[in-house]
């Protein structure tokens, strides 16, 4: 594993701790965005989604904000 770090181009023994910060939060990220494209494009799921489709449009219910009338 060392040697793959080192064929990278990482040099581990200098890294700070931001420096581990980032990498940790990249990888965290990406393999986040893995699991929500193969969640998005699993033919499974279709339908769950397609019934969403439109909840970002809809505003026919009022939504009580506080607002003073």
């Amino acid at each position: 594993m060392i040697s793959l770090l080192h064929y990278l181009g990482m040099d581990t023994a200098a890294m700070t701790v931001n420096d581990w910060l980032g990498v940790f939060f990249t990888v965290a990220v990406f393999i986040g965005m893995v699991y929500v494209y193969v969640m998005v494009f699993r033919p499974a799921n279709k339908d769950k989604f397609e019934s969403r489709r439109g909840m970002a449009l809809d505003d026919e219910d009022h939504i009580n904000a506080g607002e003073i009338k």
